[in-house]
């Protein structure tokens, strides 16, 4: 990963998973969440995510409300989009059917000015 900054990694990702292949996605934010996520309140554990309708998110990915965000703060554990093109999003899909695998987020970076979501199938 050249020019990104580490934000936040699952620490239990490699210890409990045999990690196949690795995929970076974009992910739908509000602003109060990228201001939480600037100061590192954020975790990954115990996160996963999942296809629905065509599109992917994360779910139970924790970011701690903002503190001078009070009515523009969203939920911590609400589900939130992926950015993934159609191609990667059906090969997902299919692994995830066909041979049993599950998506777990390895780690959460800037590169650049975006946040980007590490994500890799077991």
């Amino acid at each position: 990963m050249s020019n990104t900054i580490l934000i936040a990694k699952n620490p239990t990702a490699y210890h409990n998973y045999t990690i196949e292949d690795k995929l970076e996605a974009g992910i739908v934010l509000t602003g109060t969440e990228i201001k939480s996520i600037r100061n590192h309140k954020v975790n990954l554990k115990d996160s996963y995510a999942y296809i629905k309708n065509g599109e992917v998110f994360i779910c139970g990915m924790h970011i701690s409300p903002y503190e001078h965000g009070n009515i523009f703060n969203k939920d911590p554990l609400r589900d939130r989009k992926l950015l993934l093109n159609k191609k990667e999003i059906n090969k997902l899909f299919g692994l995830t059917k066909q041979k049993g695998y599950s998506l777990v987020p390895i780690s959460l970076y800037f590169k650049g000015s975006f946040v980007k979501l590490e994500l890799r199938n077991w």
